[in-house]
């Protein structure tokens, strides 16, 4: 994040009751003592600044509104009516339990009415709740709501597979396991065909169990 940016977040965060920076920096200070090391230490003493740093990264999403990313639309299409897809979005989250990773993909999908939208958007908009604490379930949906909300098309699907560093580090130490989940509106609920379709699109075969939340 740029400086500038970095301190103007630091600012609002002041004017809205969150902990300033140095409060932050003592928190990771504590934690490292917790662990059980010396966080004066020479090879930790510039850690808590750097922890701060990389949350500013991890946690940008809170900072931006869907509602500005997806504010700009087209109408100009020529007719076109069939599904647009941006497969293989990656993406890198936290989940909300642990603070652990959540690394994996995400096909966003819709069916036009009479509005289109950027391809840079909709990447834009995975990582907007990407970059919030999270469970994948809640993701899927609030991707999936927000892009239904600003183009009002005749369908929206979202589907996201990924793996979970709180269950592949630690806990039941599975690793080579991805969920999968997945959010659909309109012509991708209620349409087989069109449903169909897409998952032949991206990839995902239409016999697998999603758990469309």
């Amino acid at each position: 994040m740029p400086k500038d940016q970095s301190e103007k977040r630091a600012r609002n965060g002041a004017k809205n009751g969150r902990p300033s920076r140095e409060e932050a920096e003592d928190a990771v200070r504590v934690l490292i003592r917790w662990a059980g090391d010396d966080a004066e230490r020479e090879g930790l003493k510039n850690t808590p600044g750097r922890v701060v740093r990389a949350y500013e990264e991890y946690f940008a999403g809170y900072a931006i509104d869907p509602a500005d990313v997806l504010g700009r639309t087209f109408k100009e299409t020529n007719g076109y009516d069939e599904i647009v897809v941006l497969k293989d979005i990656r993406f890198e989250s936290h989940c909300e339990h642990h603070i652990a990773p959540i690394i994996g993909k995400v096909h966003v999908a819709y069916l036009p009415d009479k509005r289109v939208i950027g391809i840079s958007k909709l990447a834009r908009l995975v990582e907007v709740f990407a970059k919030r604490l999270q469970i994948q379930e809640k993701m899927t949906a609030q991707i999936a709501s927000a892009l239904n909300d600003a183009l009002k098309p005749k369908g929206v699907a979202v589907i996201v597979e990924a793996a979970h560093q709180c269950m592949t580090t630690r806990g039941v130490h599975k690793a080579g396991v991805a969920m999968v989940t997945s959010h659909m509106l309109g012509a991708f609920r209620d349409d087989p065909m069109t449903r169909r379709e897409l998952l032949a699109i991206v990839g995902v075969p239409a016999s697998t169990a999603l758990t469309n939340v």
